[in-house]
């Protein structure tokens, strides 16, 4: 590692041991990045530096800024955060806010002030936050005033936490606007940490996963150039948080890669999604399956011509919403599968290369294989567990976790899969979402992919519940669209379906009809909370 930028080592200090490290490779030219780098001078000040300081960067609820207008935003708050408020390279800063342009100005302000950076979901509540704030062992947060509430709570719990800005009121906006709009960046080293990105996760302690600059530009590079194929033209949209990795890269950091535009607007139920990309003229989408299955009915009603690209991922995309959307729209979704450790997206298709049922193959850079148990590979065709390798991979912060997650130098996602002849990956499950029942082992999203084809069903959710004569049974849990109502004989036409479609054993021998699921703010499906009610 190169020297740090870094006065507080704190984060430096909890990386993971080497030894645990998973191995990282640069076979890609675009990331050969030189010792010092710094994410916010790639992406914004080099933007303006080119000639693009006219240009739209972000678009939010009250108006627009351009690249040269965000980069004088972001220098304010930079300048706020070390006068002000003391921030030293090294300091944690919590963020908190939904999406808006202040709260993507503040990623880029602490990044450019050499901080790091920890997001955090608007639903997370003071319990949640003080884990967070103690693991993190967090000095200063930058949080939306409507939100502080429960971040005042934990702070009383949290003495570290010893610098709290509230902004989206006047006394802020006063102390911003008398800023100078001038700012250097913090000379930080490639590897120097950025953010720390906390797993929205499903029970216990949180993990973070430390990521550097470096790791912001690798996903920077690789996803749109490989992937996206975004222009200066474009204008993205969406709904994942910016909190969230899938939202960070998606909705900010590949927007300014590109030199284009980015939509940034809290709470997008599907039809405010819809009407937002027909008011601004969205050209790409990046959100969950659910939000693409929610919007298909709408797709008639509004204006998406503008849309050219939609992009999926957070959670599996069943064939049939794929199929559904492009039926409506005429788009083919690009399809990826990510996650918080590796920071984004490392195994997708673009749609001229897809085939149906797979999610396509590893990006440039990356490495896979599919393994048992032992670590050793499995035949093409068989199920596996997902090992990754590439320039990115996972670093708990002061986490014993670390050792099940890298084995070998190489990432075990959680994840199973398949690989036909011609190396594409077909997506099985979690890990922990395969069922054994009387010997069989069914992948949840397998059966509710089935269901979902039913023309009754808006959702579902299948997991397995305990039974004294199988080990455990599927239950599956049902939304059901307009104009139908549960009934048992709904619920033996919903078995029978799945026995036609699919091994007589994976049908739900249990159904429950409910008016929601439990979701994460990012879309996931949450079947451990299913689980906890029976």
């Amino acid at each position: 590692m190169t020297h740090s930028a870094h006065v507080d080592r704190f984060v430096i200090d909890n990386l993971p041991p080497p030894e645990q490290w998973p191995e990282l490779s640069f076979t890609q030219p675009e990331l050969l990045f030189p010792t010092r780098l710094n994410a916010t001078s790639r992406l914004l000040d080099e933007a303006v530096a080119e000639g693009h300081g006219a240009r739209t960067a972000i678009i939010g609820k009250h108006g627009s800024w351009s690249y040269a207008q965000l980069q004088a935003q972001v220098n304010r708050l930079a300048r706020l955060l070390v006068e002000d408020m003391g921030l030293q390279p090294g300091n944690r800063v919590l963020l908190r806010g939904a999406n808006s342009p202040m709260f993507a100005a503040a990623w880029l302000a602490v990044w450019k002030a050499g901080g790091v950076a920890v997001g955090t979901m608007p639903l997370l509540r003071a319990k949640e936050l003080k884990q967070i704030l103690q693991l993190a062992q967090i000095s200063h947060a930058l949080c939306d005033a409507s939100l502080a509430e429960e971040l005042l709570r934990a702070q009383l719990e949290c003495p570290a936490l010893h610098e709290v800005a509230l902004y989206g009121n006047d006394d802020f906006d006063s102390r911003l606007a008398a800023k100078a709009d001038d700012f250097t960046a913090v000379d930080t080293a490639a590897t120097d940490p950025a953010l720390i990105a906390f797993t929205s996760g499903t029970t216990g302690v949180p993990k973070g996963c430390i990521h550097f600059h470096r790791d912001v530009m690798v996903m920077s590079e690789l996803v749109p150039r490989h992937f996206l194929q975004p222009g200066a033209n474009d204008v993205f949209i969406g709904t994942p948080p910016l909190a969230f990795t899938f939202g960070l890269g998606s909705l900010l950091c590949f927007p300014l890669y590109a030199r284009a535009s980015t939509v940034l607007l809290e709470k997008l139920p599907a039809e405010e999604l819809a009407q937002a990309i027909a008011r601004h003229g969205a050209t790409i989408c990046a959100t969950s399956p659910t939000a693409y299955r929610q919007m298909t009915p709408l797709a008639a009603k509004y204006d998406l011509s503008s849309l050219q690209k939609c992009l999926s991922a957070g959670e599996a995309l069943p064939t049939t919403t794929r199929e559904q959307w492009r039926e409506a729209t005429g788009i083919q979704i690009h399809d990826g599968i990510g996650g918080t450790e590796m920071i984004h997206i490392y195994i997708a298709s673009r749609p001229e290369h897809y085939r149906p049922g797979a999610i396509g193959k590893p990006l440039p850079g990356f490495t896979a294989m599919l393994v048992d148990e032992d670590m050793q590979p499995v035949p093409v065709g068989a199920e596996g567990k997902l090992a990754i390798k590439g320039p990115t991979g996972c670093r708990y912060l002061a986490d014993e976790r670390q050792q099940k997650y890298v084995r070998n130098g190489w990432n075990i996602t959680g994840d199973t899969f398949h690989q036909d002849e011609d190396g594409y990956y077909y997506y099985h499950a979690r890990v922990d979402d395969i069922i054994v029942t009387s010997g069989y082992n069914v992948a949840s999203p397998e059966v509710e992919s089935v269901l979902l084809e039913h023309p009754a069903v808006a959702e579902c959710a299948v997991i397995g519940v305990p039974d004294t004569d199988r080990g455990q049974i599927l239950k599956a849990f049902i939304v059901l669209r307009a104009g139908h109502s549960g009934s048992d004989a709904l619920v033996k036409e919903l078995q029978d379906y799945v026995k036609q479609q699919a091994a007589p054993y994976k049908y739900p021998r249990a159904v429950s009809f409910v008016s929601n699921l439990p979701r994460t703010e990012t879309g996931k499906l949450q079947r451990f909370k299913l689980q906890e009610g029976q």
